[in-house]
């Protein structure tokens, strides 16, 4: 098993603030997600190939919360393992082209796993 990247996302009442200060503030490049430039639809910040920060907007679809993604090479091995090791896990499911397990880590942090396919 392999780690390929890290991604952490935050859906926030806040999220243009927050975005702001990434992009603003740190200065950081964001990914050109497209749309209408003057409705904020969200941010996704670039860290190498395979690691971003995304950050949305809280919506009725959207609870807020954090979560951080790992971009792994063997998602199926990873979800074994943890589950060898007593974690619940959930999934897989298949969305944007990646195969997604879920869990919580101690401490109540969201924690997916996903390869792309």
């Amino acid at each position: 098993m392999k780690l390929l990247g890290i991604r952490f996302c935050a859906v926030a009442e806040e999220a243009i603030p927050m975005a702001q200060f990434f992009t603003q503030s740190l200065g950081l490049p964001e990914r050109d997600l497209g749309g209408d430039s003057d409705t904020f639809s969200g941010c996704v910040i670039p860290a190498g190939e395979s690691s971003w920060v995304e950050i949305w907007q809280k919506g009725s679809d959207m609870p807020a919360g954090l979560m951080l993604q790992l971009v792994v090479d063997d998602a199926d091995a990873v979800a074994a393992n943890a589950k060898e090791n007593g974690v619940e896990v959930q999934g897989p499911m298949e969305a944007h082209g990646e195969k997604i397990y879920f869990a919580v880590a101690p401490g109540g942090l969201s924690v997916s796993f996903q390869q792309v396919l």
